[in-house]
């Protein structure tokens, strides 16, 4: 019989750091208007993959400086960050979405 909790102890780890960090940046910017206006999606793509759109606008964010990354492994390992419009846009494939959002917490504790 499967037991809700040992499914929490095989998810949480390294790997579910990241989610709890990026949880954190979203409440740190949670001022009451940001968040109605403001966000994070993560969604899927097609052939296959994962785009995480983070919306910086009223950010200490919005004005930094973002170097394009663009890494190709394979045809399902590959991951494509940019900043556009004051958004962090990252694109990868179908097993990179931890790694997106783990390039997006490097930039921003690098230029915070």
């Amino acid at each position: 019989m499967f037991h809700y909790s040992t499914k929490l102890e095989l998810l949480w780890g390294e790997k579910m750091d990241i989610i709890l960090w990026l949880q954190n940046w979203y409440l740190s910017n949670c001022d009451g208007d940001w968040e109605h206006s403001y966000g994070i999606k993560i969604y899927t793509l097609d052939n296959p993959g994962w785009v995480v759109e983070i919306n910086l606008q009223e950010t200490e964010f919005e004005n930094m400086e973002f170097s394009v990354i663009q890494i190709e492994r394979s045809d399902n390992d590959w991951v494509h960050c940019m900043k556009k419009d004051n958004y962090f846009i990252g694109s990868g494939g179908p097993n990179n979405l931890i790694e997106i959002v783990n390039l997006f917490k490097e930039w921003v504790t690098s230029v915070s």
